[in-house]
């Protein structure tokens, strides 16, 4: 697969193979090599249960500044043990015994199972041959190797002028269930052929994620692996050493419309995924009860299935933000539309409201539920999406 608007990054090279760590004629072992200079951020999963590579990544990332990326796909590494952090720490040896850098200068990935050992002698065997794959246009097969239960490969791509200067940024990421803030059963790599200091890099990174990976449901699980990783090689030669100066504000952007993006993809492909809803909460007292009500809504089940059954069932996204636990909740002041069309108001249903309006509404792949609490001026935005019987399917099947 090769798409002309995924423009490789220089100082990024990438390969893909079949390693049959446990899919069969697939690729599923990806390989990021990253130019030496580069510098390199990541967020991590907050669960507490975080699996092997998510531990052994952190602790490299604390040593040395990372010249390869090593990701798998089909086994997790998580809830692995001791013996999870020895076999993730091998394939990392054997990476840089193939190579010649440090160890700590390799970082793990890993996405799949959970519970399952992870084999080290496929990576073994493939190392070899990804090292000669390496390739500045190998996004698009990277891309696809990294999937588990998505059912298409999730890329994106920038350039801009940057004081008269081309910069690219160039993402991918993979995830489709398992999916809630803090990360999720979610893998991105983005990157930037700007030169940015590490520390600068980090809250660009976090500054992108807030909006994007992190504001994003599709069924409230956290998973145990969940990464995102932002690298500028500097191979444009355009040097970004402040945010609030045009080229960081510009670059920020950029990196923040790439994880949009990405962040997007990954909710449309949720397992099963029949329709993308925009949840936006204003007029409240807090960001944080904004968020609180919105996620209420995103993963109330009854909520979800009737979004797939585009049943313009009303009251029970009114019940899931009454028991969302906003503190004096005055529900004469709770206004809720779908889209442009008033569902809710003076704590019943509008009188202007017809099930037909909700009806057209519903039916669309895309649309947004919009709800205005009457207690303060903070608003947020989530994206998710419905509960279809394929999502039942998928999980159920998912080991077998």
């Amino acid at each position: 697969m090769n798409d002309p608007d995924i423009f490789p990054v220089p100082g990024i090279r990438l390969a893909a193979t079949a390693a049959g760590i446990r899919y069969r004629d697939r690729d599923d072992l990806v390989l990021m090599e990253l130019a030496e200079g580069s510098t390199t951020a990541a967020v991590f999963t907050r669960n507490a249960f975080c699996a092997a590579p998510v531990v052994v990544a952190r602790e490299h990332l604390q040593k040395a500044a990372p010249r390869y990326l090593l990701i798998n796909s089909g086994n997790a590494n998580a809830g692995t043990g001791i013996n999870g952090l020895t076999t993730c720490r091998e394939t990392c040896r054997l990476l840089a015994a193939a190579t010649g850098v440090p160890m700590d200068q390799v970082l793990p990935f890993s996405t799949g199972v959970i519970g399952e050992d992870l084999p080290t002698d496929p990576f073994a065997q493939a190392i070899p041959g990804l090292l000669r794959k390496l390739d500045e246009a190998g996004w698009p097969a990277a891309a696809e190797a990294i999937m588990t239960t998505d059912t298409v490969p999730k890329l994106s791509s920038r350039r801009i002028q940057v004081g008269g200067r081309e910069v690219t940024v160039t993402g991918m990421a993979k995830g489709s269930g398992m999916i809630r803030p803090d990360m999720a059963t979610m893998l991105a790599y983005v990157a930037t052929d700007a030169q940015v200091p590490q520390p600068l890099l980090q809250s660009m990174l976090e500054a992108a994620v807030a909006p994007s990976f992190n504001a994003i449901t599709v069924d409230g699980d956290t998973s145990t692996n969940d990464a995102c990783v932002l690298v500028a090689t500097g191979a444009s030669g355009v040097t970004v050493e402040r945010s609030d100066s045009p080229e960081g504000e510009l670059l920020g952007e950029a990196v923040k419309a790439v994880c949009m993006e990405l962040a997007r993809a990954i909710v449309l492909d949720g397992e099963g995924a029949t329709k993308l809803v925009e949840i936006r909460v204003e007029e409240a007292a807090s960001e944080e009860e904004a968020r609180q009500v919105a996620y209420t809504v995103a993963h109330s089940p009854l909520v979800k299935t009737a979004l797939f059954a585009s049943d313009p069932n009303w009251g029970r996204i009114l019940a899931a933000v009454g028991r969302a636990g906003v503190e004096g909740l005055a529900i004469g002041s709770v206004r809720i539309w779908l889209d442009d069309v008033c569902i809710v108001r003076d704590g019943g249903r509008d009188p202007a409201y017809t099930e037909e309006a909700g009806q057209r509404v519903m039916a669309q792949r895309e649309f947004g539920i919009r709800i205005a609490l009457g207690r303060g001026e903070f608003a947020t935005r989530i994206l998710t999406c419905d509960l279809s019987f394929d999502y039942v399917r998928i999980n159920a099947e998912y080991r077998t």
